[in-house]
């Protein structure tokens, strides 16, 4: 009872398909004939369209190879300019690393903390803030009055002035003369003297306010730019000094390392030579 029904449904189905196929083809074949009258009137129009707009493709193909080529050429240009700037910096770094010798750029460095170190004496270093909590909450532009500043050097006489000069002058001899390591600990000890100067003279005098806290109220002494530029100058002096006598750029090379070397690019003879055969004979 239930296969009944399916097979009237399905063979409903069929006729309905077969109906639609004869709908489709009929329609085809009447409008075959139209779409063909249509086709042969329009055919000069389109080939009037294509004689016009065949020149202009062939213009615009033309163009984009012509693009096409300046593109790889630009880029083949450009790939030649950067190999060239690259031979050149490999040059100029080889040129420059047989002129800037690690012993030389330490002595360079030498010189620039010394100089630093005297242009640091005559910068503020410290100062007396009067009413710097009134300040806090105020932007950038509205400082409290300071009074009592002075310079680095007027704390201990202008003491490393000299000592910097010295420094410096220590510097430029170990760069233009042959190496001499020893040189590095008198730097690395003139840079500990400064250190020791400003940690020990500088610092509590620096942070004393003395007599203004009972002439102004909230008066507190503060420490200025100064301060830490000398104590980095002296410090990156003795580090200097310390890595001049250190010399870690320097290669050891054993005379047993050289002798294997030696030993390893020494040809050998080959298995057919007369000495071996003598030997084995």
């Amino acid at each position: 009872m239930i296969a009944a029904p399916r097979g009237r449904v399905w063979s409903s189905l069929r006729r309905g398909s077969r109906r639609l196929d004869r709908a489709a083809n009929r329609g085809l074949e009447r409008a075959y004939p139209p779409l063909r009258r249509a086709g042969q009137a329009a055919a000069p129009a389109a080939r009037r369209v294509q004689a016009w707009a065949a020149p202009l493709l062939g213009l615009l193909a033309l163009l984009g190879r012509r693009a096409l080529w300046l593109l790889y050429k630009g880029l083949a240009l450009v790939e030649l300019m950067v190999r060239a700037a690259l031979r050149w910096a490999a040059r100029m770094a080889s040129a420059a690393s047989a002129v800037v010798t690690p012993r030389r750029a330490l002595a360079a460095t030498i010189v620039a903390a010394a100089a630093a170190l005297v242009a640091s004496q005559f910068i503020d270093y410290r100062g007396v803030e009067i009413g710097g909590a009134a300040y806090a909450g105020l932007p950038d532009l509205a400082q409290p009055p300071a009074e009592g500043v002075k310079t680095a050097g007027q704390a201990h006489s202008y003491l490393l002035v000299p000592l910097a000069l010295l420094a410096g002058g220590l510097g430029i001899f170990a760069g233009t003369s042959r190496a001499r390591p020893r040189l590095g600990l008198v730097i690395a000890a003139l840079g500990l003297v400064a250190l020791a100067v400003i940690l020990l003279v500088d610092l509590p005098a620096g942070l004393d306010a003395g007599q203004l806290t009972s002439r102004f109220a909230g008066a507190e002494a503060v420490l200025d730019d100064g301060f830490y530029a000398e104590l980095a100058a002296a410090a990156g002096l003795a580090s200097a000094g310390v890595l001049y006598y250190a010399r870690p750029c320097r290669i050891r090379i054993s005379s047993s390392g050289r002798a294997a070397s030696a030993r390893r690019r020494r040809p050998r003879p080959p298995d057919s030579s007369p000495a071996r055969v003598a030997r084995s004979a």
